[in-house]
């Protein structure tokens, strides 16, 4: 079983190996984010579909599609959609793509997504840096047999994400007069959103923010030793702190509003990220 989704791996690493393009960043656009992609140049857009392997994207807002791109002569990738566990994806399959980032060649991910914000403090609009999660989904994509060629059987999640990339987006952000937090991201399962004792509990537990996606991501990143950085934006506030009906369209909508913002950051941190990996 072992070796037989070790070469799925190495299949689909063959099929998005290309011979003048040697990425070491990549990039997961989450819900409302899709638009992350017309600040760079897109030189080749590949549809999940077409990909061996891959699974299929359902969620809206998450076009599923593989975007080889570059800026300042920096090539890098960015995964146009997610693969949810809610959608039916095992913790595996979540982090399929992320195994063939490894064989790619990629040492920095970027990962963003929408949140509901559990903290007060924070308002729709906001860039939080992810510091650390919390995974309340009851799964982990590290469950199984270990896969020696991308990782130790227990690795160390004590820096899942990356010390000097949270303090440069948090400077980046500041310089830009973007508004940004640093927080903890509460994950759950989905699809449904939360209850009001849920809200409640997850914010006593230490959540600033609440999602479904991102840890079995960032576990397995951390796993291969990658420097992940998290940029999640508030899209609601959750429903034990706002009267306001949660619908997912209203998600999308605040991430069109904050894509912009995002993908001045994100431009930053491609040159700070590269500058890293060379060193």
């Amino acid at each position: 079983m072992k070796i037989s989704v070790f070469k799925k791996i190495q299949e689909t690493r063959k099929v998005l190996s290309f011979k003048n393009f040697k990425p070491m960043i990549a990039i997961i656009a989450g819900s409302g984010l899709g638009k992350i992609s017309s600040q760079f140049n897109v030189r080749k857009v590949i549809k999940y579909s077409k990909v061996p392997y891959f699974p299929k994207a359902t969620a809206p807002g998450h076009a599923g599609e593989l975007l080889l791109s570059s800026y300042n002569n920096i090539d890098f990738l960015i995964f146009n959609g997610r693969f949810h566990y809610y959608e039916g994806h095992s913790a595996q399959d979540v982090i399929y793509p992320l195994r063939v980032m490894k064989l790619l060649g990629i040492k920095t991910l970027v990962l963003t997504a929408a949140v509901g914000a559990l903290n007060k403090k924070y308002n729709i609009g906001d860039i939080v840096v992810l510091k650390d999660q919390i995974n309340f989904t009851g799964d982990s994509p590290l469950i199984g047999p270990n896969f020696e060629e991308f990782g130790e059987r227990f690795p160390n999640m004590k820096n899942v994400y990356d010390y000097s990339l949270r303090k440069k987006a948090l400077s980046i952000a500041k310089n830009l007069n973007i508004k940004a937090k640093e927080g903890i991201y509460f994950a759950v399962s989905g699809p449904a959103y939360e209850t009001l004792a849920e809200i409640k509990a997850y914010r006593m537990l230490g959540g600033d923010v609440v999602g479904m996606s991102v840890v079995y991501e960032a576990t397995a990143a951390a796993h291969m030793k990658f420097n992940t950085l998290g940029l999640a934006y508030v899209s609601n506030m959750a429903a034990a702190i706002s009267d306001k009906s949660l619908i997912h369209s209203e998600v999308l909508k605040t991430g069109e509003k904050v894509s912009g913002n995002l993908a001045k950051i994100i431009k930053c941190i491609i040159s700070f990220a590269s500058k890293k990996g060379e060193r």
